[in-house]
């Protein structure tokens, strides 16, 4: 086995006891071990080749018609390791592989900022195609790699932009890894206009080696002894059951308050590490958020508590219409929710206004408490 690389440095965390040993991971590590040894071999032969021609003024090489190497896709479900590999093959890369590993859903926003800074400069007005290629050009000459965590298309102009800016990324020998709760050819699922978006998918599959990490357990919460994910009535022993089950999952993370930009909007959660999010009913529910904004918040996050629900009557109608839309962006981002609540959840509404709408949300409710979820 190789000294240096992804799969040295997981082998050493299962002998120090940081890890367990999963044949599915080792599996996906070994695919890791093959792109970080094409990527080193890659680099060493480009320095060679620099070296021979200032030595002897060779002409510039012409553009390597070789393509780079095949990057990784990690699918599966939230807890899976996914996220840990990936961190373990940028951290073992060497400094002369120009690596960055960002969350999709920050990638996206930063292509959103650059093509509306072009536009704000040049004057131009719904050229979209003219920035792309001077932001890909920018792109592929800082990084070598991209790697993406929590890949997920769900807004339509994220997935025109898509297949335009990695034509070119790909064209430029960009190689990409990443990880998402989602196999390629579910990306945009059910999205509007996805026909025009399959071609994008078309181009990913052809550039990356398609993992399943189908792994029987779920790291996030193995060793965790708390039962259950859904704790009423609102009392101490429901805010401890919280208290302890956040701090068993974030056990070794740095905790902090992270602040969510939603055009111009920002959500604020008090505690988060590592995509996972602790916020309160009063926070979500009580302010003027929206569906877009509980979007986001399914984007940047895997795991959310969410707390002190109250029960709500026909006097707060507006705040369970927003529990309704933000246990749905949740339930069809397949987020695990850890829940704290004044009631069970067929005894949470007793208003009329949406008494048929919360029937969803409860059966939701009950479903999100299922070992089979998510």
């Amino acid at each position: 086995m190789t000294s240096s690389g992804p799969l040295a440095e997981y082998q050493k965390q299962i002998e120090s006891g940081d890890i367990k040993p999963d044949s599915v991971q080792e599996t996906a590590c070994q695919e890791l071990q093959r792109l970080y040894e094409e990527l080193t071999v890659e680099k060493q032969q480009e320095r060679k080749s620099s070296l021979f021609q200032r030595m002897f003024s060779s002409p510039p090489k012409e553009k390597n018609l070789v393509q780079s190497p095949k990057g990784i896709y990690m699918h599966g479900g939230v807890g899976r390791g996914k996220s840990m590999l990936m961190d373990l093959f940028v951290a073992t890369l060497p400094d002369t592989v120009k690596v960055r590993r960002v969350h999709f859903h920050e990638f996206m926003v930063e292509v959103h900022d650059y093509i509306h800074s072009r536009r704000m400069d040049d004057g131009a007005r719904g050229l979209v195609d003219q920035a792309l290629p001077s932001l890909a050009e920018l792109i592929t000459r800082r990084y070598d790699v991209l790697c993406f965590d929590e890949f997920h298309v769900t807004d339509i102009t994220d997935a025109m932009i898509l297949g335009r800016l990695f034509k070119i990324l790909f064209e430029n020998d960009l190689v990409v890894v990443a990880t998402s709760n989602w196999e390629p050819d579910r990306l945009y699922e059910g999205g509007l206009q996805r026909e025009l978006f399959l071609p994008f998918i078309k181009l990913l599959i052809s550039r990356v080696n398609i993992l399943h990490l189908d792994s029987p357990h779920d790291y996030r919460v193995l060793g965790v002894k708390i039962e259950g994910t859904y704790f009423s009535p609102l009392n101490k022993e429901a805010r401890k059951q919280a208290d302890s089950l956040f701090k068993a999952l974030t056990q070794g993370l740095e905790v902090k308050e992270q602040s969510i930009e939603v055009k111009g909007r920002q959500i604020i959660t008090r505690e988060s590490a590592d995509g996972i999010a602790r916020f309160t009913f009063a926070e979500l529910c009580e302010r003027p958020h929206g569906a877009e904004d509980y979007l986001t918040i399914t984007q940047h996050f895997h795991t959310v508590f969410l707390e002190d629900i109250p029960k709500l009557g026909y006097d707060r109608r507006n705040e369970a219409k927003r529990l309704m839309n933000l246990i749905d962006a949740l339930y069809e981002g397949r987020r695990r929710v850890i829940i704290t609540a004044a009631a069970k959840p067929e005894k949470l509404y007793t208003g009329h206004d949406h008494a048929f709408e919360f029937e969803r949300t409860i059966s939701r409710l009950i479903e999100m408490q299922s070992d089979g979820y998510p």
